[in-house]
């Protein structure tokens, strides 16, 4: 039997609704979203992007700490899902009558670094996304104690995050591994250090543009690149704020205090040795 012509339209729109109902909307981009976090998110090929990020740890084991850093940074991304990040850094710090540290006050010029990231699933595509980012760093100027050093080091990180609800907040969990080479210039001595950490956070957005959430992050220090000796362990929480200030710019603000930590061998309900009492970061961005 021939099919009428209001069937056949019928059936054309309950395919379509099927078809659309399979395709995910694009949601929230997580790139820069959080503070002390990365997002999976990388950006388009091609796209170009300049940072400010400046972050701030305060208050040490006795005495006044005030450590200041800013890195400026240049993004872009050369091929799909890849991107890549250069940046200079500088640092200021303000120490006095802080135990095992010499007193200072000085603003210098930091290092260098590089940042890779590869995108392997996108959130909008997959259950969720999945990022690995590698950067590293040499700089000549050690950013807790501001002593004059030749230091190397690699921050890996894996990234996964998920909207929770759709277009209304994301959830993300970092894991990092975080060795260190340090040689003293006065005295030539050799150290090496690592941090592993986990870090959990949650954006939600309360206005078109706007985000609200907080950071968790749990570190451990080493002696070591290899994990070999327990130096400390810190528990840092706090709020998290986004605001896309244009279609190009866009602003972040974090804070996060140490809730709880313990240095190996102490009984302190912080560890104030290896970990500042507070950090905090602005980070400023455009796209041109």
């Amino acid at each position: 039997m021939p099919i009428s012509a209001k069937t056949f339209r019928a059936a054309t729109v309950c395919l379509s609704a099927l078809l659309a109902g399979g395709v995910r909307a694009e949601g929230i981009d997580t790139e820069h979203l959080f503070g002390f976090m990365i997002g999976t998110d990388v950006g388009t090929v091609g796209e170009r992007e300049f940072q400010s990020e400046t972050t701030g740890r305060f208050a040490k084991n006795g005495g006044n700490y005030r450590a200041v850093g800013e890195q400026l940074e240049l993004e872009f991304l050369p091929a799909n899902n890849f991107r890549v990040e250069m940046g200079t850094s500088f640092a200021a710090h303000d120490i006095n009558g802080v135990m095992g540290f010499d007193d200072r006050r000085e603003l210098s010029w930091q290092g260098v670094s590089v940042d890779f990231r590869y995108r392997f699933l996108d959130k909008d595509a997959a259950p969720f996304g999945l990022t690995l980012a590698m950067e590293t760093h040499a700089d000549r100027v050690d950013e807790t104690t501001a002593a004059v050093v030749r230091n190397y080091g690699t921050d890996f990180t894996l990234a996964i995050d998920r909207e929770v609800i759709p277009n209304v907040a994301v959830a993300a969990l970092n894991l990092t591994y975080q060795p260190e080479w340090t040689r003293l210039a006065g005295t030539g001595a050799a150290e090496q250090e690592s941090t592993v950490g986990a870090a959990f956070g949650l954006m939600a957005q309360v206005r078109p543009g706007i985000f609200l959430g907080g950071e968790a992050r749990y570190f451990r220090r080493y002696e070591g690149i290899g994990l070999e000796q327990l130096a400390g362990q810190a528990l840092f929480i706090g709020p998290t704020a986004y605001f896309q200030l244009s279609p190009r710019s866009r602003l972040t603000a974090t804070w996060g205090i140490q809730a709880w930590g313990h240095q190996a061998g102490s009984n302190a309900a912080l560890d104030l040795v290896n970990f500042e009492r507070h950090q905090a970061r602005l980070v400023f961005g455009v796209n041109f």
